[in-house]
């Protein structure tokens, strides 16, 4: 017969409490295993360009997609339009935690990533595949230490940027005389190289400006006539490709961050940032097109350097390029070489033979 233990006014089963305990135990011993095993890791992301630009969009579509292949496990928040963080403060932002992860351009922090900034310089940069390809090539190959505070996920960069101006046609250098120009980093320098005057501020406030009359120009590539609406806002296009720049584009990931995730989830991570470079690259293409029919039904005009002014063009901007080798080699960089490399890989695309990993065939 089973003995009945009596506590005051309850009567136990020895058995049923030994049983109930047996299951407690268990529970308890499982409990930290599925909190673990269920827990979702929330990350912020800031970006600095408006929802509806085909960049921004990506940017988006990437959080959406990491949280669908990794089963839910992290997920993203999309902040647009330098909600979270502005488009200069961005990187120290990832950096420091204020956002988990974030997009911008190297230039705007000039001076910080003085090795990458190759991707600034005016060389004739002919499309967005080839520019995002170089500068993941770059990344790959000499691994700045610049970017050592953060976990850089990936590049992309635009086509050829060109400047573009309300009210003056500019048909050659002189004619940029006097003309204040928005741009940044080696492009200001470049601006300043062909006689105009540089002025430096974010993308996002230079539609006002132009309208405003604070600044006669800009540089930015042709997908920007649609993308940021420039076409509105400007009358001309120069469209001098052999001087043509590029813009380097980051997204990077708090270390901490990257360190918490699981081997696994940083392996899916990985993969969807190798889609995501082609996909980036593609849409920088798709842009300038929709730019160039945007801006010509704006009422604009492009105003095309013939090969003797452009020869002009690309001797004044020289010392732009000796600037950047001499910038890196007193810090012990090597600038001269990554310039040779990058020179290097935009003759094998005016040959017909570039071919890289980071474009999709």
């Amino acid at each position: 017969m089973k003995k009945k233990v009596a506590h005051g006014c309850v009567t136990v089963n020895n058995s049923l409490l030994g049983m109930a305990l047996s299951v407690l135990a268990l529970f308890c011993f499982l409990l930290p295993i599925a909190a673990v095993a269920g827990d979702t890791i929330h990350m912020t992301y800031s970006g600095f360009m408006p929802p509806t630009h085909a960049q921004s969009k990506l940017e988006a579509a990437w959080c959406q997609e990491v949280k669908k292949r990794t089963d839910g496990r992290v997920k993203i928040t999309h902040y647009p339009g330098q909600t979270l963080t502005k488009a200069a403060q961005n990187y120290q932002g990832v950096k420091m935690g204020l956002s988990d992860v974030g997009c911008s351009v190297l230039q705007y922090t000039r001076g910080r990533f003085p090795l990458m900034d190759f991707i600034n310089l005016p060389l004739g940069y002919p499309s967005g595949q080839v520019s995002t390809a170089i500068i993941n090539e770059v990344y790959e190959k000499y691994q700045p230490k610049e970017l050592d505070e953060v976990k850089v996920l990936y590049f992309h960069a635009h086509g050829p940027g060109f400047i573009h101006t309300k009210g003056k046609a500019v048909h050659k250098m002189e004619d940029l005389k006097g003309l204040k120009i928005r741009s940044h980093g080696p492009t200001a320098s470049m601006i300043k190289a062909l006689g105009g005057t540089p002025t430096a501020f974010p993308m996002n406030e230079l539609y006002q400006s132009l309208q405003k009359g604070v600044v006669e120009g800009g540089l930015y590539p042709l997908e920007s006539n649609k993308g940021w609406k420039m076409a509105e806002v400007t009358d001309y296009v120069i469209a001098c490709y052999p001087t043509a720049y590029s813009l380097g584009f980051y997204v990077a990931m708090n270390k901490d961050k990257w360190n918490a995730l699981s081997e696994k989830d940083k392996k899916i991570i990985e993969e969807i940032n190798r889609e995501w470079i082609f996909k980036h690259g593609r849409a920088w293409e798709a842009g300038a097109f929709e730019g160039i029919n945007f801006l010509l039904q704006s009422g604009n005009s492009m105003i095309g350097i013939g090969p003797k002014e452009a020869k002009r063009w690309t001797k004044a901007v020289q010392p732009v390029l000796q600037e950047y080798v001499d910038g890196n080699e007193k810090k012990g960089l090597p600038g001269k070489e990554v310039l040779g490399f990058v020179k290097t890989r935009l003759k094998d695309n005016q040959k017909g033979k570039f071919t890289s990993k980071y474009i999709e065939r």
